[in-house]
């Protein structure tokens, strides 16, 4: 596709990415929503467009097929669940996604959540705001566990890149690593390993039906009861119903999650009912340092000229 080519450029969810946008370097019409939900919304602000970016706005098959001009999907985050990917390879429709801008904000997010539960920093904030210290005869009180992070295990579910840096940063504080991916590697030890000698439990697996729920009750069981669980990769590679009835029970110790099966989580959640300082729950914030989110802005704009010169780059099979 020559450059000279006018292209109409059609960002859906532009509240998403909180960094700047650069224009595109070649001749185009670009339209930006803040936010789209509906499937008539989504095919009305497409109809004529040849580029999308989304974020997190669904492109499935009901809507794909009402765009004939549409040539390419760029996706503004790595992963591209939310895109009918069969389809778009059927009717000749690119889709490209980010890579490797989220290799410390991702792999620091999880170090936070660890360092929370695993010191039990809530709970204890919580008390001392409640009056509790004030109530003891000694000069500080141990009502919650605290655990080091030197010594301990830390077991990582997907060993891709951001796997591997959490990884890196684990080992610098005196962890040992347990990795798991689907596809063979060096090192790697099986799920089974992972769940039952792990203290810490960390997810950097895409969503897909193999992986869907893919830590349920029965996994959940396998895990030390001492352990935690954190999850900032998708919400449904975790039975969320199960977690809530594992931390209820005492099963595993504590879970920091980033992510939920459905988002926002307008029609509520079992895991936001839970009133835990054990469960920390942030809103799929792990990827938006403002250094990822500006590094995102740019390769988003690098793919879409990539794309409209001839060599396309990140295309997702």
């Amino acid at each position: 596709m020559g450059g000279a080519v006018e292209h109409e450029i059609v960002f859906l969810d532009r509240e998403s990415v909180g960094a700047d946008v650069r224009k595109a370097n070649f001749p185009h019409k670009y339209t930006e929503y803040q936010s789209t939900w509906t499937s008539e919304d989504i095919a009305e602000r497409l109809k004529d467009a040849t580029i999308a970016i989304i974020n997190k706005v669904p492109m499935r098959e009901e809507v794909l097929k009402q765009l004939p001009k549409l040539k390419l999907i760029a996706v503004a985050a790595t992963g591209t669940d939310v895109v009918d990917k069969a389809y778009c390879k059927a009717n000749g429709i690119s889709v490209v996604n980010i890579r490797g801008y989220a290799f410390n904000t991702v792999p620091e997010h999880v170090i936070a959540l660890m360092f929370a539960l695993r010191r039990n920093l809530f709970a204890y904030v919580e008390d001392t705001r409640n009056g509790r210290w004030a109530e003891v005869d000694q000069f500080c009180f141990f009502d919650h566990p605290i655990r080091d992070i030197a010594g301990s295990t830390m077991g990582i579910v997907g060993f891709g890149a951001i796997g591997k840096a959490v990884a890196k940063r684990a080992e610098c504080l005196g962890m040992k690593i347990l990795p798991f991916d689907a596809f063979p590697q060096e090192g790697l030890v099986d799920l089974e390993t992972v769940l039952k000698e792990s203290d810490v439990i960390t997810l950097h697996c895409p969503l897909t039906p193999e992986t869907e729920n893919m830590i349920g009750a029965k996994e959940l069981k396998m895990m030390k009861p001492t352990s935690i669980l954190i999850n900032t990769a998708r919400g449904g590679l975790v039975d969320e119903a199960a977690l809530a009835e594992a931390l209820k029970a005492g099963t595993i110790a504590g879970a920091g999650f980033d992510v939920l099966t459905k988002e926002p989580p307008k029609d509520g959640n079992i895991l936001l009912d839970l009133k835990m300082p054990n469960f920390i729950l942030t809103p799929h914030v792990a990827w938006a340092s403002r250094e990822a989110m500006q590094i995102l802005a740019d390769q988003l704009i690098d793919n879409i000229e990539a794309f409209v010169g001839g060599n396309p780059q990140n295309v997702v099979e």
